[in-house]
């Protein structure tokens, strides 16, 4: 798990205040906004200047912290890379790890109570109650929902949309009025989804957007009548070969399903299913799962396969497009010659076939067969080119998938083409490695759809592009803040960051459905546009019956103005989220990747909301405001009040913050160095945070926790595979007392992602630590060691392995309940441990989704589980012992 504020980070390089937030932008994006940026403390030019620098520090897959220079597509790949470090490091995880983790969890005695989703309503991007100077309110997504991967549609009016980690849902009428069909499935996150020539739907799970997704899949499934059933694992094609692996696209020709992974291509027959998946082609098999350098830490990006093209003259003629998006020997186009994959090296016209310009590839074709098209991204220019990652679009005008092919798009045609990602350094195709969608008019071989940030449209084969759904409406002459407009004269456009499309039927009209970072919308395939080719008719489809919203964290507070609780969140690509008590619609009020969240039990407008790298914002007002911010800057209602890591980039994708559970005014933060504040909500400025402890170079807090003034902290460094290294130090919120821990090397406590600290609220020498990842079982790394939960009774100097019957699942963070229970939140659902117990139950039926923070409602009776794919739920603690 974008510039633009959604993704961008906050400028940090001195503290904000509102009277400095305001930037100019530059004039060819300032017209009809009198040159006041709408996202206050970031504009194009800055990102623009910001990815410039940083061209040519992505082509290792195993990023550093301090690589990032706070681009967007720098980020998203340092999330995806620090999200898998948690779960993999010190090695490489084997197939079959999160099946068995499945397994083990549904097997344990479960508690009493029933779980209750309380972010399934409508989630409001654009509430006009919410345009303070760090929102994204008016930008034109309109309602949104978590990162959708894959569509797929028929003529029936039946849509399926599958998510980033949230699994499949199917719509009967044309989009909206959900239901989830895949929640007895062990993996919900999506990879691909395809409709076969006999109606039914394929499901590849693990999504491969960024090929370094934590979620990966436990395989292929068949839904034989999806226009009813629900998925079922006794549905799975083949046996556990496509285990633990991410799947790109499903193609199918000749009786054949082949499928793209991230462990080379597999194909398997449509009409008998059981029998093992056939390895097609692997370019790199000794790096595969039993091969001799499957420990290997760059094994997983030596084999990864993005699409199969299939001639559909004859179906026996097949080309592979495989790549590892930074680049790498064997990248390329491959067919197959007298029964042997070979690389393609001429012939393919305007198409590259070197290693060089072969990265992330979608491929579509027309359904007369008469033209192919793809998409192409470049590891060349990604490493090279400081405004964008595309080699183009291009057409095989001949049908086949050998071409020749001719170039019928670059990024400098796209952005001329009324795009909102016009400036340089920041244009389209910036994040093609990531962003790849592609479709063809079923009517008209010439009417294309492309999705990279923004939708794209050709309706005559490539000849001219509009760009129907640009990034947002910040850009234009159109837009306004105005709260009475959703974004002034503009229309509604679709969130930015394209992975999925489709097109089907409803009552006999054609849409065209595009998925993205915030879920689904549709429009009429022959849809109007206006004067600058803008689409005028998207409509989201994002009606809160469909809840895949992705969070890194929750918050609870009493809502002072109207009763109740303010539930407030941090988001993937989607802000925060903030749902008061008398709310219907779920308002954003702070934009950009929502991280961890503080929030006044007591007054929940009070809260403090994370972006990336510790880049912190504070509101006491819930930041309502009406936008007035930007003719007078005394008025804005939140303050950047980032510590000093954040400007050196010395703290994770999503770091550690909390409050000292004795004192809710003194704040900590974990970066390099140990953070602490004693404002409280009421800080406005960065230079009021103070160093108590620091780690040293290399070396990042991965989780903190505070008690009576008390402090434990863990770090990694290195925290990858590359030599990974973990610690604990302890110490006084005042500075004194620091020192680390010495964790015996018999692996009492393992060499692995230290993820959380839950301390006892009666005692603070009585700790309990979280550890993520997979045992030595799994895990081929030095030091990998057992167990999840460990217990210290004197204050973090030896600890003990608690984890008893808790399956070997990894573990996100824990809560102390008010009796002396213990809650645990893993990357399968929630457990329990009951006072004066020693063993773990399973909490409700969640399905098989990573709930990643547990925090209490203020008066202590309900616990609320943010969820990575599911949104926010709730459940009564009393119905658990």
């Amino acid at each position: 798990m974008s510039l633009p504020t959604r993704r961008r980070r906050w400028f940090t390089v001195c503290a904000l205040t509102a009277s400095a937030a305001l930037v100019a932008i530059p004039p060819s994006a300032a017209s009809g906004r009198g040159g006041v940026s709408p996202f206050g403390v970031r504009t194009l030019g800055q990102l623009a200047k910001e990815r410039e620098q940083s061209v040519g520090k992505t082509m290792s897959p195993h990023l550093k912290a301090d690589d990032d220079d706070g681009n967007e597509a720098d980020e998203i790949a340092e999330g995806a890379d620090q999200y898998a470090e948690a779960r993999t490091s010190p090695g490489v995880v084997a197939p079959g790890a999160y099946g068995a983790a499945w397994r083990g969890l549904r097997n344990l005695p479960s508690t009493d109570g029933r779980w209750r989703n309380i972010t399934d309503l409508p989630y409001d991007s654009d509430d006009p109650r919410y345009r303070d100077i760090d929102s994204n309110s008016s930008g034109g997504s309109g309602k949104v929902t978590g990162r959708m991967a894959a569509l797929a549609a028929d003529d029936d009016g039946y849509v399926y949309a599958g998510s980033a980690g949230g699994g499949v849902w199917r719509s009967r009428s044309g989009g909206g009025h959900w239901q989830p069909i895949s929640d007895r499935l062990p993996a919900q996150s999506t990879g691909a989804l395809a409709l076969d020539g006999a109606g039914r739907l394929w499901l590849g799970t693990g999504e491969a957007t960024t090929n370094a997704d934590a979620y990966l899949g436990s395989g292929v499934y068949v839904l034989a009548h999806p226009h009813h059933g629900t998925f079922s694992a006794r549905r799975r094609v083949g046996g556990d070969e496509l285990e633990s692996t991410t799947i790109h696209e499903l193609r199918f020709g000749g009786g054949t399903v082949w499928a793209a992974t991230s462990e080379g291509v597999w194909s398997h027959s449509t009409k008998k299913l059981s029998g093992p998946w056939k390895l097609e082609f692997a370019p790199n098999p000794d790096y595969l799962p039993g091969g001799s350098k499957a420990g290997d830490p760059s094994a997983p990006y030596k084999n990864i396969a993005n699409d199969i093209a299939i001639d559909p003259k004859d179906p026996s003629k097949v080309v592979l497009a495989v790549g590892w998006r930074s680049g790498d020997d064997y990248n390329g186009f491959y067919s197959r010659t007298n029964g042997t994959w070979t690389r393609i090296t001429g012939g393919l016209g305007d198409l590259p076939g070197d290693a060089d310009n072969v990265g992330n590839v979608t491929f579509a074709r027309s359904a007369d067969g008469s033209r192919y098209y793809a998409i192409a991204q470049s590891p060349e220019q990604l490493a090279t080119n400081p405004d964008s990652g595309l080699e183009g679009i291009f057409v095989s005008k001949s049908g086949s998938p050998t071409g020749p092919w001719t170039r019928i798009a670059d990024y400098k045609g796209l952005a001329a083409d009324n795009s909102a990602l016009t400036t340089a350094g920041y244009m389209p195709g910036v994040q093609a490695w990531y962003n790849q969608f592609l479709t063809v008019d079923p009517g008209d071989p010439q009417h294309v759809y492309a999705g990279l940030e923004e939708v794209y449209e050709t309706k005559d084969g490539g000849t001219t592009w509009s760009t129907v759904g640009p990034y947002w409406n910040f850009p234009f002459s159109c837009w306004s803040i105005d709260p009475a407009k959703q974004t002034g004269d503009c229309h509604q456009t679709t969130h930015s960051d394209q992975h999925g499309v489709a097109i089907g039927r409803y009552h006999g009209k054609p849409y065209v459905y595009v998925g993205n970072d915030g879920g689904v919308y549709k429009r009429p395939v022959a849809g109007s546009q206006d004067a600058s080719g803008h689409a005028t008719d998207w409509t989201s489809l994002n009606d809160g019956t469909i809840d895949t919203l992705q969070y890194y964290s929750v918050g609870i507070g009493k809502d002072l103005d109207h009763g109740g609780l303010s539930v407030t969140g941090g988001l993937q690509d989607n802000g925060q989220s903030v749902l008061r008590g008398n709310d219907k619609v779920m308002g954003s009020n702070f934009g950009g990747d929502g991280g961890d969240t503080l929030t006044d039990p007591a007054n929940g407008c009070d809260i403090a909301q994370e972006y990336v790298y510790l880049a912190v914002q504070v509101t006491q007002n819930c930041a309502v405001n009406d936008g007035s911010w930007t003719t007078d800057a005394s008025k804005a209602t939140s303050y950047g009040v980032a510590p000093p890591d954040n400007a050196t980039s010395e703290a994770r994708f999503i770091a550690p913050l909390a409050t000292d559970l004795k004192n809710g005014s003194t704040w900590i933060a974990g970066g390099r160095h140990i953070w602490v504040q004693t404002h409280g909500y009421a800080i406005r400025s960065g230079s009021e945070w103070t160093s108590v402890h620091d780690f040293g170079a290399g070396r990042v807090a991965t989780a903190v926790a505070a008690s009576g003034g008390k402090i434990y902290a863990a770090w990694c460094g290195p925290c990858n595979n590359q030599g990974f290294a973990r610690g604990i130090a302890v110490g006084n919120a005042d500075g004194t007392g620091w020192h680390d821990i010495t964790l015996p090397v018999d692996g009492t406590v393992p060499n692995r992602y230290l993820s959380g600290f839950a301390v006892d609220p009666k005692n603070a020498d009585h700790v309990f630590l979280a550890v993520n990842g997979f045992s030595r079982h799994w895990t081929e790394g030095p030091g990998a060691g057992v167990g999840h939960v460990f217990e210290s009774t004197d204050g973090g100097t030896t600890w003990k392995d608690i984890s008893a019957n808790l399956p070997d699942v990894p573990t996100d963070s824990a809560l102390v309940t008010a009796d002396g229970g213990l809650a645990v939140a893993t990357d399968l659902g929630v457990v329990y441990r009951a006072p004066g117990r020693t063993t773990w139950q399973r909490v409700g039926d969640l399905p098989a989704v990573a709930v990643l923070q547990l925090k209490t409602s203020p008066d202590g009776g309900t616990l609320y589980a943010a969820t990575h794919g599911r949104g926010i739920y709730t459940i009564r603690l009393r119905d658990l012992d």
